[in-house]
């Protein structure tokens, strides 16, 4: 006879009951939080608590909250509420705290005490693994990834919406006055007596929605970069590789051991532009690997020619492809990379075979760039294809020798590019569909 699966008797007792030593496995991550957190210095890493007070109500050991902490993230669960439940029924957090059950409002109160503690257990989570050798020393790829903040796009002004907002308020009082004076032509009426009420009402809301208009107006052309966000004010509105769309949140810079795809170091901005990015992450990310030297891969979008300078003064060697922003090229001109610089005789070499000579430098924002042109465009065949002015001239900044080594690393490795995402979009990939497609607190990456 074929019978179902039968489960326990709910009220069957037993001898030797189980322990819950015996529900966790040893291959559970769950000891390697136990061994990890029990092997950490927590006073000397800065968390509070860790000698009991002498007088008042017992506390619970920052260890204990610490693996809590860390159960949660790693199994998406941020709320201190539902981690406040998991204690209670979660058999694999009865074992870690030892059934200890603390409430939300402790969970709570840990995390934002312990703000920078937290953050020095990650960077002693990555010297582990340096220790472990899970980290390769010689390249690391870097990229940004932007993350939604809890703040609502109508909670965040910039100057243009703050003129979008008030030219939708004053047309809607405009609507609400000429509906007044509408209703003053006709006779009155206990059902337009209402309308007027209400329309009364509305306009009302209205002056008091321009009125903290106002208010904001002035807090956002206070900040300095005329941006404010009411519910999470460090979020900034940013724009996302979406037409037309962008997202109030968070700029969350990565750099990622090219190996094992670890995430060496990490920095959350509110810069919506990663071109600024570049020397700051590579620099987190030398100092964390503890190497003299290193190799950073980056996308397009970190292109910038101070940052390359930076790195190459910090020891890092960076490989990127540059932007495509020659105006001559978009007319369909040659442009600058159709010349030839020719360094024996400091001067450029034109399609057309002519050189260039250098004239003179001049400094542009703060930077010092040496001209060249030559004479001979009025005679050349390819003048009409090559400038609209009567000479072609070239500007080199006095450090390009620099960008032409990022090109010629480039070009003699052309997959490249193709490795970098394939190494430092794997985190975000893994993080982005375990957390919800638009993780709500990104700061929280910062601890």
């Amino acid at each position: 006879m074929k019978r179902f699966i039968e489960g326990a008797d709910r009220g069957q007792s037993t001898l030797f009951p189980e322990c819950v030593e015996d529900w966790i496995g040893e291959d559970n991550p769950v000891r390697v939080i136990d061994v990890l957190v029990d092997g950490l210095d927590l006073a000397e890493l800065g968390f509070g608590g860790v000698d009991p007070e002498a007088t008042g109500r017992p506390s619970y050991h920052p260890s204990v909250l610490l693996k809590l902490y860390i159960y949660g993230y790693l199994n998406r669960v941020q709320s201190s509420r539902r981690l406040e439940r998991e204690a209670g029924r979660n058999v694999e957090v009865m074992w870690l705290l030892g059934r200890l059950a603390p409430d939300h409002k402790t969970i709570a109160d840990f995390r934002k005490d312990n703000d920078l503690a937290l953050r020095k257990v990650c960077a002693r989570f990555v010297e582990l693994c340096r220790e472990m050798g899970l980290l390769a020393t010689e390249s690391v790829a870097i990229d940004g990834s932007k993350f939604k903040a809890v703040n609502n796009r109508d909670k965040n002004f910039t100057r243009a919406k703050v003129e979008r907002r008030r030219a939708q308020l004053e047309e809607s009082v405009a609507r609400y006055l000429s509906q007044l004076d509408t209703a003053d032509r006709h006779e009155p009426t206990e059902a337009l007596a209402a309308k007027v009420t209400r329309l009364t009402e509305k306009l009302t809301k209205l002056k008091e929605e321009m009125g903290k208009l106002a208010v904001y107006e002035r807090q956002m052309l206070a900040s300095p970069d005329q941006q404010i966000s009411l519910t999470d004010p460090d979020s900034r509105s940013m724009a996302t590789s979406g037409r037309g769309s962008g997202v109030v949140g968070y700029n969350v810079q990565v750099a990622v051991d090219t190996k094992h795809h670890l995430i060496v170091t990490h920095e959350v901005t509110n810069s919506g532009s990663d071109r600024a990015q570049l020397a700051n992450v590579a620099k987190q990310a030398k100092a964390v690997l503890q190497t003299e030297t290193l190799e950073a891969v980056a996308d397009r979008g970190y292109f910038s020619s101070a940052e390359i300078l930076a790195c190459h003064e910090a020891g890092i060697t960076v490989t990127l492809p540059k932007p495509q922003t020659s105006g001559a090229k978009s007319d369909g001109r040659l442009g600058k990379q159709d010349f030839v610089y020719l360094p024996e005789e400091d001067a450029y070499r034109c399609p057309a075979g002519e050189q260039l000579p250098y004239r003179f430098t001049s400094e542009e924002d703060g930077k010092r760039i040496r001209r060249y042109w030559t004479t001979a465009c009025q005679n050349c065949a390819l003048k009409s294809q090559c400038t609209t002015g009567p000479e072609r001239r070239i500007p080199r900044w006095e450090h390009e020798h620099l960008l032409d080594a990022v090109q010629q690393r480039l070009d003699a490795n052309p997959l490249a590019m193709r490795q970098r995402r394939e190494t430092v979009e794997h985190p975000f990939g893994t993080m982005r569909p375990a957390w919800g497609r638009h993780t709500s607190s990104p700061k929280r990456f910062q601890k």
